[in-house]
């Protein structure tokens, strides 16, 4: 029997063209733009006029998302035809959004550019988390924002994420995800910390907490319309959201040095 690929990204590749496809199961991210928002929305109350990357930006969910809020917007993908579709998304939609394809642990962008800075469902993919903040950390402004949402590392994570939504439901296609890859939120506070940033915030993001205590109607509800019921909460168990400010100290340290 031959192992599945874990953390295989090739899958974004195979569902470039399915991005913008509503009948797609890669279409559910794009519901997630809502709650994620109303999370960052509570740091920053005004995005109007704001310059934002978006690290991993897929298909281009967040980064129209900002558009529309009159954010100038960049979004960077290690995938070349996820960059294309996004490409050709915004263009459709009369957005003006910068797309380069390369890889988040050496972004092709100056010091200082952005004022925000988000990466979701994507530090779980990465090759380096250390090297992804540090050049998160390098190309904001000072007191820039850093959003992120990724995956705890447990066994509950192991148990819902892996077993049931990859092996058992399908609703994640088999071995995009690799257990060993997530991190838990103390070792992202202490990364992001040692990286250079303050004032940093988590909480949970979450999917799944009325399905187990064997509550299935939020998932009843979501193949019904497709649209996945999030809190955001305490419950960092499996998913969990946050913010970071770039330490002004941390800039004029690395300039003295």
């Amino acid at each position: 029997m031959v192992a599945t690929q874990k953390n295989d990204l090739e899958f974004y590749d195979r569902n470039a063209d399915n991005w913008w496809n509503e009948d797609a199961k890669i279409y559910a991210l794009y519901h997630l733009n809502k709650p994620r928002f109303e999370f960052f929305d509570r740091h920053i109350s005004n995005w109007q006029g704001l310059k934002a990357l978006d690290v991993g930006c897929g298909g281009g969910f967040s980064c129209e998302f900002m558009a529309a809020r009159g954010v100038a917007v960049s979004g960077i993908d290690q995938s070349q035809k996820c960059v294309t579709a996004a490409e050709a998304h915004a263009i459709a939609t009369g957005f003006a959004i910068a797309y380069r394809c390369g890889v988040a642990e050496a972004m092709p962008y100056a010091d200082n550019t952005f004022d925000v800075v988000i990466s979701v469902d994507v530090l779980e993919h990465v090759e380096s988390v250390p090297l992804v903040l540090a050049e998160v950390c390098r190309i904001l402004k000072p007191n820039g924002t850093f959003f992120f949402d990724t995956i705890n590392r447990n066994f509950k994570s192991r148990l819902v994420m892996i077993w049931i939504m990859e092996n058992i439901l399908g609703e994640i296609q088999k071995g995009v995800h690799d257990w060993n890859r997530f991190i838990t939120p103390e070792e992202l506070t202490d990364l992001l910390t040692k990286n250079g940033f303050r004032d940093i915030e988590i909480k949970g993001f979450d999917l799944f907490g009325e399905a187990l205590r064997l509550n299935f109607s939020n998932y009843l509800n979501y193949r019904k319309t497709g649209i996945p019921k999030v809190l955001v909460n305490e419950d960092t168990s499996i998913n969990y959201i946050g913010k970071a400010v770039k330490s002004t100290a941390f800039d004029s340290f690395n300039q003295d040095n």
